[in-house]
């Protein structure tokens, strides 16, 4: 984050410098990236599914009582070795051709699932598939394709259930003998069709938290919230109930504040969960881009494939929002050669749609002042919204950015001693097709100073007063609300 004493090695310091905390198209393609959403998605009661309660240690057939309700193991346990791929403390093991499955239904119907899956130790791949039954369970139909687990480290599969009513799941291991698998964190939607009630509705719009990209590596906390390690599509508790008086501290994550502000003007709030891909155009994912209007990345720390690159420029280009989280120079937290700089200029200079689309780099920096060097413009909506006047941005450990001259660019903050021209811009905007940016090169003002337990984050949220107009202002504009 953003003293020195962050870094756990005083050799380091004395070497670099501190470190701040802090469906896929064609260019060509018409689809709109911005959807108008008139439900807000709720998860089913009990879920997520976490299996970090209760204990069953043998594979023969028995029942458990989770937090979400009673479940029949068969051929399964519940693991906490370090063999087990978990967040928290525990997942579901399967071995051979075993099941998970619920002995209890939802009353609200059934959306949207996803279950996050991996192989057990060093075991080979296996196959696995999600079934649904709308009869307590006499007779189950298939959902979705059948799920090939072969990585050692927990990956997103997500299923469109669609069914009202009562329905209860049940996972079913098919192939793959005796390798093992491991399930966690089952998060489920309710549906609002057939006979159930239909969400609340709302005149808000969505935006999605990226949570897919190393954003909790080494000391950082850059998602809305993390439950037992894991960093789940719907922050729990349900954003449902939040209210005009609930404080950030609802969410555990270090932009929960940012979340919760969203949520209390209409607005609806999900996460990107880690081992997710990022699309645009794929229908089958249901968190597709084209599902949202705004997508807000906070320091990412992993660099995008190729087809992210894609997704994230199109999902632009066609009209959606996109609210970037910068660093400054050396900040890696995950050791792997890229720092957030490094990240952002690839996904803009090594794209296949179009090298540098929204008219500015991230340069190679690291600088910590308190700037009141803002654009002279009363009519900007980003520094004097609905949200509130900007008037200040405090950088503690954060990088500055070039805009390319004459783009789209919109310098909206500069360093404290520089001219208002290309360079030492710390904040801007920008626009590329019909769609809008925003760039922030430091994160320590979005942390609202709660996060994890065990790592150390810092109040810049409201260290300046500035701070969350300026996030709050840009994330309305982004979103096409003001």
């Amino acid at each position: 984050m953003k003293h020195s004493f962050r870094w756990l090695s005083a050799s380091l310091i004395s070497l670099t410098v501190l470190s701040c905390a802090k469906q896929e198209m064609d260019p060509s393609s018409s689809a709109p990236a911005v959807v108008n959403i008139t439900t807000q998605d709720v998860s089913a009661t009990g879920f997520p599914e976490t299996f970090e309660t209760g204990t069953k240690t043998a594979y023969t057939t028995g029942s458990v009582t989770l937090g979400s309700g009673s479940w029949t193991l068969n051929d399964a346990l519940i693991g906490n070795t370090t063999a087990d791929a978990k967040t928290g403390s525990q997942s579901v093991r399967i071995r051979n051709v075993g099941t998970v499955s619920m002995n209890f239904n939802t009353t609200a119907g059934v959306g949207v699932v996803t279950v996050q899956h991996a192989v057990y130790g060093t075991d080979g791949s296996s196959q696995w598939e999600l079934w649904a039954s709308t009869s307590s369970g006499s007779s189950y139909a298939k959902v979705g394709s059948t799920i090939t687990s072969s990585s050692a480290t927990l990956q997103t599969a997500s299923f469109t259930v669609n069914l009202g009513g009562s329905v209860r799941l049940q996972i079913r291991k098919t192939s793959g003998g005796t390798n093992r698998i491991n399930l966690d964190n089952i998060t489920v939607e309710q549906y609002g069709g057939g006979t159930t009630t239909p969400p609340p509705t709302t005149s808000g719009k969505k935006f999605l938290f990226d949570a897919s990209h190393g954003e909790l590596a080494g000391n950082a906390d850059w998602v809305l919230d993390v439950d037992n390690g894991a960093t789940l599509r719907y922050p729990s508790p349900a954003q449902s109930g939040i209210t005009s008086s609930t404080p950030e501290t609802y969410w555990t994550g270090a932009v929960s504040a940012w979340g919760v502000a969203l949520v209390k003007l209409g607005n609806t709030v999900e996460q990107l969960p880690s081992g997710t891909a990022i699309s645009y155009g794929n229908t089958s994912n249901p968190q597709d881009l084209a599902n949202y209007s705004v997508f807000v990345i906070d320091e990412p720390n992993t660099l995008f494939t190729a087809a992210e690159k894609t997704a994230i420029v199109n999902f632009v280009k066609n009209g959606g929002g996109l609210f970037m989280i910068s660093d400054h120079d050396v900040s890696d937290r995950n050791n792997d050669g890229y720092d957030s700089p490094a990240i952002w200029n690839d996904l803009m200079t090594n794209n296949s749609v179009q090298a540098n689309p929204f008219g500015f780099s991230i340069d190679k920096t690291n600088i910590s002042e308190t700037s009141s060097n803002v654009l002279a413009s009363s009519t900007n909506v980003i520094l004097h919204g609905s949200q509130g006047n900007v008037s200040q941005l405090k950088f503690s450990n954060g990088a500055t950015i070039t805009k390319t001259s004459g783009s789209a660019a919109q310098p909206l903050i500069w360093r404290s001693s520089a001219t208002q021209g290309l360079t030492n811009i710390m904040c801007a905007s920008s626009t590329f097709g019909t769609g809008r940016v925003v760039v922030v090169t430091d994160s320590s003002p979005a942390d609202d100073g709660t996060g994890s337990p065990g790592n150390t984050v810092y109040p810049g949220w409201t260290e300046i007063a500035s701070h969350a107009p300026l996030h709050m202002n840009a994330s309305l504009w982004l979103a096409k609300q003001q």
